[in-house]
């Protein structure tokens, strides 16, 4: 079993909206959310009828958020959150050192290399491990390249994170 596995379970969506407890129904639009987890380093996965979203409702430690529209059943999986959706959660983990977030933060840099969306530049040694370097496509050549701390995961781990984090997005990733 990975050794982020276990740590970093999300809840899959549960077809209801957390204000309101009532379904989401097939094609309805809806917001699905990420917010920190208070009691680990992982997240939370909420989603909101569009009702109660533009009431206010929020869930608390909010981190990241899109809209999506409800699969119907049995309907062939289609990727439902883009590319930048991906790319602001992977930009927005930059500073956040806790274990568990730069893992899921390597990961998300595969998936955007796999995407063509971050290009591997090489990497640098540090005292404490490696650190790739990555270009976002299309960014200047002069803006300094994004530094991504490589976790040193094993494939289980990676396919374990990614696994994962399709059903938080509910994505083929």
């Amino acid at each position: 079993m990975s050794r982020y596995g276990n740590q970093y379970q999300i809840a899959r969506p549960t077809g209801r909206c957390a204000a309101t407890e009532q379904p989401i129904e097939p094609g309805e639009v809806y917001i699905a959310t990420l917010s920190e987890d208070p009691e680990d380093e992982g997240f939370v996965r909420l989603d909101y009828s569009l009702g109660a979203w533009e009431s206010g409702s929020r869930p608390d430690q909010l981190f990241s958020y899109w809209k999506i529209t409800a699969p119907e059943p049995n309907a062939k999986a289609k990727p439902i959150v883009d590319d930048a959706v991906v790319m602001d959660i992977f930009e927005r983990l930059a500073d956040d050192q806790r274990p568990q977030r730069v893992a899921f933060r390597f990961v998300l840099a595969l998936i955007l290399m796999r995407k063509r969306q971050l290009k591997f530049i090489g990497r640098t040694k540090q005292d404490d491990g490696e650190i790739w370097l990555m270009q976002p496509r299309g960014a200047s050549e002069d803006l300094p390249p994004a530094e991504v701390v490589n976790p040193r995961l094993s494939d289980d781990d990676i396919l374990e994170l990614t696994a994962q984090l399709s059903e938080i997005l509910q994505s083929e990733l």
